[in-house]
Formats: C-alpha cells, structure tokens, sequence
C-alpha cells in the first residue's frame, strides 16, 4: 500500500464517521489564519478522543498542549453538560486562538485554559484541588512527555485514561539518536509507560493523513 492509499483511507473514514461541522471547519480555518503549525489530530482522530470520554464516563479533562483547541473541542463534546477540561498552552498566542474557537463551538463556559509552561502550571491544578482527572490527553512538546506521564497518573484517578500522541515518530523511537531530542522523548516516554507498575498501556501505530506515528493508550489501575 502506498502513502496515497493510507490518506484516502483516512479521508473515507473522516467523511462515514467524523464528518466536521461548522465549529469544527472554522476552528481549523482560524488556525491556518493566524499561522498556527497544522500538526493537530486528524478527524478520525478526534472522534476517538470524544469515544474514548464517552466509554470512560468522563467528567473532567486534562489537556497538555491545547494548540488551537481542536482536539479540546472533541474532548469537551464527549463530556456531561456539567462536566469540565481544563487545558494547557504554552503560547499566549496558541491560547488566544483556541479561546476564540471555544467561545465559537459555544463550549467556552467548560473549558478552562491556562497559559504558560505545563510543567509550571501543573503544580497549580495540584495546589487548587483540580484533580483527580477522568482521562488526560497529552499533546505538547515531547522532550517533556515523561514528566508529563508522571503528571498525568499523579493527577488521574483509578480506572482513568491517559492517552498521549505522537510517540512513534515515523519509526525514529527504535533508533533514537541526539539529533532528535522529540523522538528521544517519545522513546523514553514509552519505556517509562510500559514499566509504571500503576498502569495497563498499549502503544497504537497509526498511518494516514497524518502520516506514520502511534497513540498510547493507558489505564490507571484500581
């Protein structure tokens, strides 16, 4: 199979089982706008995260790496019209954006979003009694992502999700080398994923639109 089959694949599976509609168009539209990375999840993608809330009866949210809040806007759809996602973003920019989408899918009134460094703003959910969370979704810089797992099962609850993109990087997670510091976090992410005695996880390869890479998947043990 060739990478043209894997994208029209993907675009088959987006138009039977994640049609976008017009929050979720523009969304993308004010991204592209203001010049934001098109490195969000794909709409397949999208809806597994809503899936994935749903399945877990999940309340509350966390987010790390908030981008243009597409993503946050399938998370927040899987939730209860009570229920709360908090998210994070390191660029004020990225953040403004994103609160100008939610305000638009007529969802800001459960998203928080908190702007600045995930790792200095962690503490703080911590602090102010936010946690525990149902599911957390890393999305951020990978170089991080392993303090970032050890976040994420410090603020979970038992029986919760942690899910986490990008950590097969096109292969480069066999042979992770120096020159690459994001597949070197990925590969130290998966080995601390794989070896948390409080956790069941697997990693998912996935091709397509969004070319070669893999989603984890884990669950806080009760």
């Amino acid at each position: 199979m060739t990478g043209d089959t894997f994208i029209a694949v993907d675009e088959y599976i987006d138009e039977l089982f994640a049609p976008e509609d017009d929050a979720l168009r523009s969304a993308q539209a004010r991204a592209r706008a203001a010049g934001l990375p098109e490195i969000q999840v794909s709409a397949n993608q999208g809806k597994l995260l809503y899936l994935l809330a749903r399945l877990v009866g999940a309340r509350s949210v966390l987010e790390i790496g908030t981008l243009a809040g597409y993503s946050t806007i399938w998370l927040a759809r899987g939730l209860p019209a009570d229920g709360r996602l908090v998210t994070l973003e390191r660029d004020p920019d990225y953040a403004r954006v994103a609160r100008e989408n939610f305000r638009a899918a007529r969802l800001d009134h459960m998203i928080t979003t908190i702007t600045g460094p995930a790792l200095d703003t962690l503490p703080t959910l911590e602090s102010a009694g936010a946690a525990p969370f149902d599911l957390v979704f890393l999305d951020a810089d990978k170089v991080n992502f392993p303090a970032y797992l050890d976040w994420a099962v410090k603020l979970s609850r038992p029986g919760g999700l942690i899910l986490a993109d990008n950590v097969v990087r096109e292969g480069k997670v066999l042979h992770p080398n120096d020159d690459d510091p994001s597949a070197l976090g990925a590969a130290a992410f998966n080995r601390r994923l794989a070896r948390n005695p409080r956790l069941e996880s697997v990693v998912l390869q996935q091709v397509g639109i969004k070319g070669h890479d893999g989603l984890a998947i884990a669950r806080i043990k009760d």
